[in-house]
């Protein structure tokens, strides 16, 4: 693809390593657990679309009068992308964003979604993310996760934010995971099919072909630039570390259940 990507990929394995066999794969043993998983997953989903139109309106024109805006090339890598994110197909072949498709899986298997909608809806009157962690108590580790990405979208860079949309949220779903999903599908058919498609839809569009597209938006949006290629690096490995305390936040949430039970 690329000597860049090649290098930066090569910089960040040992993190992309540490979230692949995070042990927060090997606590989640039934339903209960998925569900706390999920109540700090679903924050990482929210803030990804968020991410996702902030590089489309930083990279096309999205306001009228309409002015060709940009490359056409990464113009067409970006719309491509928020067309699959952000109006995708349920199992049903209806069609939703995979963050509406992430809160009906919740909802399918119990998983409390009271936290993350006070959330949006204070967000939408307030602006103000602090004043939507504190009225949602939205947990430290998802908190400090969404306001790192909203970091990253101030910034107004977009070869920073497409490194960072790039590598610090695609493909980092291990094998185990998806046995696991199994596993506990076996258990409780059918109260986590909407998870289980997301899951693998993730991995069918997200982590193949929206992926390869990240890719070359990220190059071009680099370039030749040595200086981007570091701000780029260094924003992604911040990126990973903040996904890395996100799983630690959820691991220690899911021990202090089991803690709890017994």
């Amino acid at each position: 693809m690329n000597q860049a990507i090649d290098l930066l990929k090569q910089k960040i394995e040992p993190l992309r390593e540490q979230i692949i066999h995070h042990p927060v794969y090997s606590v989640i043993r039934n339903a209960d657990d998925l569900r706390i998983f999920m109540q700090y997953h679903v924050y990482a989903v929210w803030d990804f679309m968020s991410l996702l139109k902030s590089l489309q309106q930083n990279l096309t024109c999205t306001s009228i009068p309409w002015f060709p805006r940009g490359n056409a090339d990464t113009r067409f890598l970006i719309n491509e992308i928020v067309t699959g994110e952000e109006s995708d197909v349920d199992m049903n072949g209806e069609r939703t964003s995979h963050f509406e498709l992430y809160l009906q899986a919740m909802e399918q298997c119990g998983a409390a979604t009271a936290g993350i909608n006070t959330f949006i809806a204070t967000l939408q009157q307030s602006r103000n993310l602090a004043a939507a962690f504190d009225n949602a108590g939205t947990p430290a580790a998802a908190a400090a996760f969404v306001d790192y990405t909203f970091q990253v979208i101030n910034t107004g860079k977009t070869h920073v934010q497409s490194a960072v949309f790039t590598f610090g949220r695609e493909d980092l779903i291990p094998n185990m995971f998806i046995s696991l999903l199994q596993d506990i599908n076996n258990e409780m058919p059918g109260s986590i099919a909407i998870f289980r498609y997301y899951i693998e839809r993730h991995i069918e569009v997200d982590g193949d072909h929206h992926s390869n597209l990240a890719l070359q938006m990220t190059a071009n949006l680099c370039g030749n630039n040595e200086q981007y290629w570091k701000e780029a690096e260094a924003a992604v490995v911040a990126s990973l570390q903040k996904r890395i305390e996100l799983w630690n936040g959820a691991h220690r949430a899911i021990l202090q259940q089991e803690a709890v039970i017994v």
